[in-house]
């Protein structure tokens, strides 16, 4: 099998760091591993396979210079805007896993378990958009129910953890409950977050919009439609919850008016697809939650139950990494995926 020459920008953040975790665990075909950063983490090290690997400065002839083949864009938006384009120029696919480039219309928007066929639309631009990591949990368990009845609207809540923040997101946390412990709660730092995440619910993710979601909320509605390739109607309510990692959401989920919701067909309909594992046992205890799916590659959906008052709508519940599932390790399937259709 040919090797890769590949690059992770935003080799120093959390996303980064996960990125070199997966493509050691997927035993990535590397040939050589190019870690890139800022100016201020240049010249720092990073670990891959046993060995520590020097990061170098993010420039714009860095891809020509280290012959990149895949680059994956985890540094923030303003980063991707400036230099994917210099990747590509080069010869390398990116595969960005910040929001710039999802909703153009002739970038592809990829969860491989979904929509793979729509890898093949790369080389229009030689970007492939991974979705927001809210919007890629859901739309694991959503294509298989939208293949078995056909879905007409979703409305779900999600609980965020701090980790999809960065790292900042995480210490804030940490810190403020060590403060809570030393009776100093109330003068602990609040900077990743608009208010105290310690002990507390934020029901705001990311910046409010005129039609009064927030910009996180959006976009999930905007990223289902484009991956599932349907006008299905989409409502969400994204909450930062003071959990350091893996994202839930409650899914409630109408199918076309003739369905008549049998729940065996559902749990077997997400239980046979790919990368989706049901854990649902009430009466004893049993379903999914973040401790269980934090360093893992599956998606856990479970407490799911016919509506009480409707036919044609179930309720259930979805948990999954979001710096694995939700990032990395999409990532990586993504160039996987690539990579066995071709190129």
């Amino acid at each position: 099998m040919r090797k890769f020459n590949v690059a992770v920008v935003g080799a120093t953040g959390a996303v980064g760091e996960e990125l070199f975790r997966v493509l050691k665990d997927y035993n990535f075909p590397i040939n050589n591993l190019v870690p890139l950063a800022s100016a201020r983490s240049a010249g720092s090290k990073v670990e891959y396979d046993g060995k520590e690997i020097t990061v170098l400065e993010l420039t714009e002839t860095c891809f020509e210079e280290n012959e990149v083949d895949i680059a994956f864009f985890s540094a923030g938006g303003s980063v991707s805007e400036k230099f994917a384009k210099y990747a590509v120029e080069a010869g390398a696919v990116v595969i960005d896993n910040t929001s710039h480039f999802r909703m153009e219309p002739n970038v592809p928007l990829v969860v491989p378990e979904v929509n793979p066929e729509d890898i093949a639309n790369w080389k229009e631009t030689g970007i492939i958009a991974n979705p927001n990591c809210s919007t890629i949990q859901m739309v694991l368990a959503l294509k298989p129910l939208d293949d078995l009845y056909g879905i007409k609207r979703v409305d779900v809540s999600t609980y965020q953890a701090v980790s999809g923040a960065g790292k900042t997101g995480m210490e804030e946390l940490v810190k403020q409950m060590q403060a809570f412990f030393a009776f100093q709660l109330d003068d602990a730092e609040k900077n990743a977050f608009a208010h105290q995440i310690a002990l507390n619910v934020i029901p705001q993710i990311d910046v409010a919009q005129p039609n009064g979601f927030t910009k996180e909320e959006m976009k999930m509605v905007k990223e289902t439609q484009k991956i599932l390739h349907k006008d299905v109607q989409v409502a969400a309510t994204c909450v930062r919850v003071p959990v350091l990692r893996s994202h839930s959401e409650s899914i409630t989920v109408t199918f076309e008016d003739d369905v008549d919701v049998d729940v065996a067909e559902i749990k077997d309909a997400l239980e046979k697809f790919e990368n989706v594992e049901v854990i649902d046992d009430l009466e004893n205890n049993a379903y999914p939650m973040p401790i269980i799916s934090t360093d893992t590659d599956i998606t856990y959906c479970g407490r799911i139950r016919k509506d009480v008052y409707a036919h044609n709508v179930v309720h259930f519940f979805n948990v999954a990494d979001q710096v694995r599932v939700g990032a990395a390790t999409n990532s990586v399937r993504i160039a996987l995926k690539w990579i066995e259709l071709g190129e």
